[in-house]
C-alpha cells in the first residue's frame, strides 16, 4: 500500500510527527518536495528532534527513507544533518537513499534569496531564506546542478566557476553580497565524498518496492495552501505541495496511490506575510504564551487563527484526501468558544471557495459556525471515547463541514499522545 501524507493547511500541522506514527505501518517513507526550509519535530520518549531534509522515518531503525528528485537539497546542510543523527546513535547507512537528480542547494541561491527578498520592501513573501526558490528557479531555467554532479568533482568544479561567475555580475548590478567559487568548491566536493554512498536513482527503487508490495508513506512538505500552483499566490512556497507533487516528485505512478491523508492542526497557523482570513490575535497571543507556535526552521512565531474549513475543503477537492489526521486539538483545551469558519462573505456575497485572486482573499470576512470548548485538560487521553463531550462534538462538527472523517488525533507532541479513532 502507497500512503500520501500531504498538508491540508499553510504547513506546520505536525505532519512529521503523523509520519512517525504511521511509519510503525510502513516499509519505507519519501520526501518528494521542498528543502531545508521545512521543519519536522518529533519526540520520541524524552528526546526531540528535528529534521529538515531527512525523512522523519529515520527515527525508525527498520525503514528505508528515500529523498526523492522533486527535493532540492543543500549538500552541506544534508551531510550536517546526517552526522547529526550518527552523533545520536542513529544509522543511516544502507537506509537513506538520495536521488541523483535532485536539484542542488548552492550558496548563491541564499544571496540570490535575501537579495530580492530585500529589494520586496513592502511586497515581502516571508521566505526562510535557505535560497529554495532560486534553486527552482535554477531548475526551470535548465541551469542548475544536480545531485549526481556531486560524484563528478571535475564536472562539479567547472560548473560552479561558470554559474558564480554569472550571479556575480547580478549581484554586483543589485549591489548584492557576491560568492567565492574556490571556497564553494572544497566545500561541495567534501560534501559530495559524504553524500557519494547514498545518491542513487531513488525513482526507480521506489517502483522496485512497490513491486514487491512493500508498505511506502510518502510525506509532504509544507501544506496545500503554500503550492506553486493551488496556494495563496504569490505568497507561495517555489514546488508542488499537494497529493499530484509527490508523485511528480517521487516518480510513483499516480495509479499506484491507495490512500491519501490530510493533516490539520485544530485551528490555523501560518508563517510569513499573506491573507489569513481567520488571524485571531488573542488567540496567538494565548498560544505563544504556552510556549507553542514557533517555526522549526526560523524560530518565528507562527500567526495563529480559527480553523478554516473553507480552505480545507478546497484541500480535500484538490487533493482527493481519503482520511484526516487531526493535530494539536489540546491547544484548544482551555477555550470557552471555538469557532470554525464555513463560509466567507465577500462584498456581499457568500463564499464557500476561496477566490483565486490574493486582494479578493484579503477582503474576505469569515462566517463562523460556533463550537462550545471543553476546558479541561486533553493531553493524557489515549482514545476518542475519552475525549470531553464538547471535544468530541467539535471533531464530529469538522468532520460534517468537510465531508471526510478523522481517524487519526495527536493531543501532544509525543508518539504516545496519538491514538486512532
Amino acid at each position: 500500500m502507497n500512503t500520501l501524507l500531504v498538508g491540508a493547511q499553510w504547513g506546520d500541522e505536525g505532519k512529521g510527527k503523523i509520519v512517525d506514527v504511521l511509519t510503525e505501518q510502513h516499509d519505507a517513507v519519501v520526501r518528494a518536495q521542498g528543502g531545508n526550509n521545512a521543519g519536522h519535530t518529533v519526540w520520541v520518549g524524552p528526546r526531540k528532534y528535528v529534521l529538515h531534509l531527512v525523512p522523519s522515518g529515520i527515527l525508525r531503525p527498520d525503514c528505508l527513507c528515500l529523498i526523492g528528485h522533486g527535493t532540492v537539497i543543500d549538500p552541506l546542510a544534508l551531510a550536517g544533518e546526517i552526522k547529526a543523527l550518527h552523533r545520536r546513535g542513529i544509522n543511516t547507512k544502507g537506509r537513506l537513499f538520495i536521488s541523483d537528480r535532485a536539484h542542488l542547494v548552492m550558496p548563491y541561491h541564499r544571496v540570490l534569496d535575501l537579495g530580492r527578498e530585500a529589494a520586496a520592501k513592502g511586497k515581502k513573501i516571508g521566505t526562510t531564506g535557505r535560497g529554495i526558490g532560486p534553486t527552482y528557479n535554477d531548475k526551470a531555467s535548465r541551469v542548475g546542478l544536480r545531485a549526481g554532479d556531486l560524484l563528478d568533482a571535475d564536472h562539479l568544479t567547472a560548473s560552479i566557476r561558470a554559474r558564480v561567475k554569472e550571479v556575480n555580475v547580478l549581484a554586483k548590478h543589485h549591489g548584492w553580497d557576491t560568492v567565492h567559487s574556490p571556497r564553494i568548491i572544497i566545500d561541495y566536493c567534501a560534501a559530495g565524498r559524504f553524500l557519494a554512498p547514498y545518491i542513487t536513482d531513488t525513482a526507480l527503487k521506489i517502483n522496485t518496492l512497490t513491486a514487491r508490495g512493500k508498505k511506502i508513506l510518502f510525506e509532504g512538505a509544507q501544506g496545500t495552501l503554500l503550492d506553486i500552483d493551488c496556494g495563496t499566490y504569490p505568497y507561495v512556497t517555489s514546488s508542488n505541495t499537494t497529493a499530484a507533487g509527490l508523485c511528480t516528485g517521487s516518480g510513483l505512478p499516480p495509479n499506484r496511490v491507495d490512500k491519501i491523508i490530510g493533516a490539520l492542526k485544530a485551528y490555523t497557523s501560518r508563517v510569513g506575510e499573506g491573507p489569513f482570513p481567520t488571524e485571531a490575535p488573542d488567540l496567538a497571543d494565548l498560544l505563544h504564551a504556552l510556549g507553542r507556535e514557533f517555526g522549526a526552521t526560523t524560530g518565528r512565531p507562527r500567526r495563529c487563527g480559527w480553523l478554516d474549513a473553507v480552505l480545507l475543503r478546497y484541500a480535500v477537492a484538490i487533493n482527493g484526501i481519503d482520511e484526516f489526521a487531526i493535530t494539536n486539538l489540546d491547544g484548544l483545551d482551555t477555550l470557552p468558544v471555538i469557532n470554525i469558519a464555513t463560509a466567507y462573505r465577500l462584498r456581499g456575497k457568500t463564499l464557500t471557495a476561496p477566490p483565486a485572486a490574493i486582494e479578493d482573499l484579503y477582503a474576505c470576512q469569515p462566517v463562523y459556525q460556533t463550537c462550545e470548548g471543553w476546558q479541561s485538560d486533553t493531553t493524557k487521553i489515549r482514545s476518542f471515547n475519552q475525549l470531553p463531550p464538547n471535544a468530541r462534538a467539535y471533531l464530529r462538527a469538522l468532520e460534517q463541514i468537510l465531508g471526510v472523517n478523522i481517524k487519526t488525533i495527536s493531543v501532544g507532541p509525543r508518539r504516545e499522545q496519538t491514538f486512532h479513532t
